[in-house]
């Protein structure tokens, strides 16, 4: 998988059900052992809570999805905490969501909903990105041909990262690995074969905040 959505920055968040408390804690993880930790740090955070109930999906070419009910009727709180990741379609993703008791049984379909809220609450206040693999390129173009090549970038949102003036320009721009063939063959057309592309590397990278970074060169 080339492409595909995640957590950048987790975040908590509460919901109140008939005075019962639903914390959510989300976390970016790209191992069982970080949702391990991450998970026993949040029982340390909230030692007094009765339940912790938890799922993750971690993986994107052999997706691991695990989930527990620690103690809540079966199905009606693991379960629908991966399904509301599932159904975001996230990827290396924990979401714990701790219940404090309020004196009032909920019911499984209350519990359900609860849990599932609980969760998108949580996500809602997350940082969600689209983590994208690709190739760094390094363009290089005199002044004359500066203008079409930025156009080009432009026109398919192809972010660029870094340029420098001298005696010819050089950028350097990201672009997805499936798009950089008709990218080649565009600045290419536009500039009358006179730009030089050079792929430099790849890596891993994504829009946050409104401004693209590597997240991850190899």
């Amino acid at each position: 998988m080339e492409r595909y959505q995640t957590v950048y920055q987790g975040a908590s968040a509460e919901i109140t059900e008939k005075k019962s408390r639903f914390i959510a804690a989300v976390f970016p993880v790209s191992s069982e052992e970080e949702a391990t930790e991450a998970l026993e740090n949040i029982k340390k955070q909230y030692w007094d809570a009765r339940h912790h109930c938890w799922a993750y999906v971690i993986g994107t070419e052999q997706v691991t999805e695990r989930f527990s009910d620690d103690g809540e009727p079966g199905g009606t709180a693991g379960k629908p905490i991966l399904e509301v990741i599932r159904g975001q379609k996230l990827y290396n993703v924990l979401v714990v969501v701790t219940r404090y008791f309020g004196g009032t049984l909920l019911g499984t379909g209350g519990l359900v909903r609860a849990y599932s809220s609980a969760c998108k609450e949580g996500l809602a206040h997350s940082t969600i990105i689209t983590k994208i693999k690709g190739f760094k390129l390094k363009i290089r173009t005199d002044y004359n041909g500066l203008g079409k090549i930025q156009y080009i970038l432009g026109k398919d949102s192809v972010p660029v990262i870094e340029t420098s003036y001298a005696e010819q320009v050089e950028l350097i721009a990201l672009e997805e690995k499936e798009r950089e063939k008709r990218l080649r063959f565009e600045i290419t057309e536009g500039t009358n074969g006179k730009a030089q592309i050079e792929r430099i590397g790849t890596c891993w990278f994504a829009k946050v905040n409104q401004k693209t970074e590597i997240l991850e060169e190899e």
